[in-house]
């Protein structure tokens, strides 16, 4: 108590000096626990379910002929009779659940509105553990024949739909024209998937659920207990050999991965928030050498005292405590600020992210986080005052006396060395945010195979047929309601074209394996695989891709959806290579075997992501193909502008609402809004890497200058001397700058040489360019030299203004 009273008073006679001090150490701390409350609640949180590391996520894995995904996993959605027979055959898993994505259109009840919803089976709720927040969950009677369709809210739409009234258990809504009652509210805490608005049961037929070839469903599972995941995984690989045998044509090549549930939902992006904490961490030990060396020119003027103190008897000890203890204090305020900061940050952050990671909604500065900023705030401290206290007590106190203030040889080498680690760490950070910026670069300049400029997209529902009207009737009843749209859109003023496509690029899409006439017959399993997009007339003017060869999906096609199909460069490469594909035949053995023609060739699209190195094979098909499937519900409609693309967003909708009041239209974003969505991850690291680099390099140029502006400070009499010799203003000025850029020079070597050796940690988030790229380091070095000069501008112009006469009356 006796440290920290004398502490606090030793600061209140300096409270320049605090302020700058717990300024410093706040910036980095603030940043630290801005991270890590991201990194805590995505990655390290377990998952909010009950005993939640049991819950694993179980994947089909495809054959060879399917391309491993950009994030090199090779996992792929699950078929219904194979996951059957997982349920049926193994000895692993407590219970087994399957889901599928859905939109349903919510009407009856104020606006009409495209819900999200998941599609589940019965044992869904149950594996995860979650109880109903009113009512209760979905289970096997839901599913059961003749029961009433049942449905769950998430406690969003409750709260905005239904004002949080529990009398909306039981009450019953319109989904899709058909009735459903509601039987239970989800947490949204304990939502799952994240951004659901609604559950319903899965329903099958006997014809659905043997369908072994079409993978469109996402399977989770609960281990027994004492079974771990290598013991799960071992039996489903068993099981799949086993069906591989059973059922050759539809499961040769296919086998199961099982995968916890937690990192199932992070894997993809836990590398890129650990690269940022790591380098946040830089960050803060920059500021504490910049402490540390605040700390060391302070300590330099209480020299005499810590003499004195040891002369009367004080032990290296005691003065090192005492030292630590105002140190400690200063990172305490350091660490109150930087909380306040952090909190601050993971605001920014969250709002601007949006839903680009996933448990964004958990992100809150918890016991954990407020735990991790009390042990870096000590940590720092002790980083910054153990060098300094170490200094004041290494002397002989007697010196210390006959040089009053004193200064030591070995004073500013430690000083220069903190520079040193200063600018090293910064140019790591520099050169991070240098490779990020010249991966945007790289995908930005990459040709997309559309124009997404002046174009606006939406998802428009499509209203359900009658439940008594057949195939054919369905499919001419949403042909012509569509027609009807984009009749109405296209004679909007400001309109140039408007199409139909059933996903947009960089949204996903299908993989269709195909059956090429004329070749050999292969079993379904070991088919070649295409990307799969349904479009309609207009299409390729309104994206602005090119016809190479034959002609585009045509009214003709609309009306005889399975006859014709328009392909990709790179698929009419890959198949027919040398030969004209058109007027050749191919089968999408999934939708039917019927073979369809091929009537056109277009360019090349960067369908499935900007960052996809390699063509991707895509057939095009007519949109109506998607019309007769009474799963299909909504269509994304793409606009061609000749003005500002948002201008037209309620004029669209008033065209669709014109034609039936109760349409939902949702989704509305512009393509270059998607477009910079799909390398949202990038951008994300790129902003908050650069943010903490300009970060660093402001700290580090006030440590330069600090050492410069202590250095000039402890050699008056020098520099009085040698100007009263006739040494003129630009040598003065040439020794300064010169002191200053030599530690910098060392810097910058040291923090090359480590950003070498770190750079493939990064390397998942880099695109065309590599990660000991020589123009990066190149620009680094020259940013970080021109920093430095700017910092040793104003000590070097205030040596030159030094009065000989007065510096040596000084002295």
């Amino acid at each position: 108590m006796q440290d920290l009273r004398y502490a606090l008073r030793m600061l209140k006679k300096t409270p320049g000096f605090a302020a700058a001090a717990i300024l410093t150490l706040a910036l980095g701390i603030g940043a630290n626990t801005a991270i890590f409350s991201i990194v805590n609640a995505v990655v390290l949180r377990p998952l909010p379910f009950k005993d939640s590391p049991r819950i694993m996520r179980v994947w089909h894995t495809p054959p060879p002929t399917f391309a491993t995904a950009p994030n090199g996993r090779r996992i792929f959605a699950v078929s219904a009779a194979n996951f059957l027979d997982w349920q049926m055959q193994n000895h692993v898993f407590e219970k087994m659940a399957l889901y599928r994505g859905g939109r349903f259109n919510l009407t009856g009840r104020g606006e009409p509105a495209a819900l999200r919803a998941t599609v589940v089976t019965d044992d869904f709720f149950s594996i995860l553990g979650v109880q109903a927040l009113q009512g209760r969950t979905l289970g096997p009677a839901d599913s059961a024949p003749g029961a009433a369709r049942s449905v769950m809210l998430s406690e969003g739409v409750w709260r905005g739909r239904f004002g949080a009234d529990p009398s909306a258990i039981g009450q019953s809504i319109s989904l899709n024209g058909d009735p459903y009652v509601v039987v239970g509210i989800v947490p949204k805490r304990l939502s799952h998937p994240e951004n659901v608005d609604l559950w319903v049961p899965l329903i099958w037929t006997p014809q659905e659920r043997a369908v072994r070839s079409n993978h469109n469903y996402l399977s989770i599972a609960r281990l027994k207990q004492g079974v771990d995941v290598a013991a799960a995984q071992a039996e489903m690989t068993t099981i799949s050999q086993r069906l591989e045998q059973q059922y050759p044509e539809d499961d040769k090549g296919w086998g199961a991965a099982v995968l916890p549930l937690h990192e199932d939902i992070v894997g993809d992006v836990s590398r890129a928030l650990f690269i940022l904490l790591g380098s946040v961490v830089f960050v803060v030990l920059i500021g504490s050498a910049n402490l540390a060396n605040l700390l060391l020119a302070k300590g330099l003027g209480r020299s005499k005292e810590i003499a004195v103190r040891t002369a009367l008897g004080a032990s290296r000890v005691r003065i090192i405590r005492q030292v630590l203890t105002e140190t400690l204090v200063l990172a305490a305020g350091g660490g109150a600020l930087g909380l306040l900061i952090g909190r601050l940050g993971v605001s920014a952050i969250a709002e601007s992210i949006g839903q680009r990671l996933p448990r964004v909604a958990e992100i809150t500065l918890d016991a954990r986080v407020l735990a991790f900023t009390a042990v870096l705030t000590v940590a720092a401290a002790l980083l910054a005052g153990l060098v300094p206290a170490w200094r004041l007590t290494r002397g002989d106190p007697g010196e210390a006396l006959k040089r009053g203030l004193g200064r030591s040889a070995g004073e500013r080498h430690v000083r220069d060395a903190l520079v040193v680690c200063e600018v090293a760490l910064a140019i790591v950070l520099l050169t991070g945010a240098g490779l990020l910026l010249r991966t945007l670069a790289q995908l930005k300049s990459v040709d997309a195979g559309i124009d997404t400029h002046e174009l606006l997209t939406m998802t428009v529902a499509i209203p359900p047929a009658p439940a008594t009207a057949s195939p054919a009737d369905r499919l001419a009843r949403r042909i012509v309601f569509f027609d009807e749209v984009l009749r109405r859109v296209r004679a909007l003023p400001g309109v140039a074209y408007a199409a139909g496509t059933d996903t947009l690029p960089f949204q996903g899409g299908s993989n269709l394996p195909i059956a090429v006439e004329g070749r050999p017959s292969l079993p379904i399993s070991q088919q070649p695989i295409v990307q799969g997009r349904f479009m309609g007339p207009g299409f390729l003017q309104t994206s602005r891709m090119k016809l190479i060869a034959g002609r585009d999906i045509n009214d003709w096609d609309i009306a005889h959806p399975e006859s014709s199909v328009v392909i990709s460069e790179s698929m009419a490469r890959k198949y027919w290579h040398d030969e004209d594909p058109l007027g050749k035949r191919v089968a999408f053995t999934l939708m039917s075997p019927a073979s369809r023609t091929v009537v056109g060739i277009v360019n090349d699209v960067k369908l499935t992501g900007l960052d996809v190195k390699e063509p991707v094979a895509a057939a095009y098909m007519p949109i109506s193909a998607i019309f007769s499937n009474p799963r299909a519900g909504f269509v994304a409609l793409a606009v061609r502008t000749t003005t500002t693309p948002e201008s037209l967003t309620q004029p669209i909708t008033n065209a669709v609402h014109a034609i039936d009041a109760l349409v939902p239209v949702r989704d509305v974003m512009t393509m270059d809004d998607i477009l910079d969505r799909s390398i949202g991850q990038q951008r994300f690291a790129m902003m908050l890497i650069s943010g903490f680099a300009a970060l660093a390099m402001l700290l580090a140029a006030v440590g330069i200058y600090s050492v410069l502006s202590y250095s000039v400070s402890q050699r008056v009499s020098e520099i009085g001397i040698r100007r009263a010799l006739g040494a003129p203003t630009a040598a003065v000025m040439q020794t300064i700058v010169g002191e200053g850029l030599k530690p910098t020079a060392i810097g910058i070597v040291a923090g090359l040489a480590i950003a070498a050796l770190l750079g493939r940690v990064m390397t998942a988030l880099l695109f065309g360019v590599g990660p000991h790229d020589a123009v990066t380091f190149t620009m680094v070095s020259f940013v970080v030299v021109a920093v430095a000069i700017v910092a040793t501008i104003a000590p070097a112009y205030r040596a030159t203004r030094i009065n000989p006469l007065q510096a040596l009356r000084a002295e």
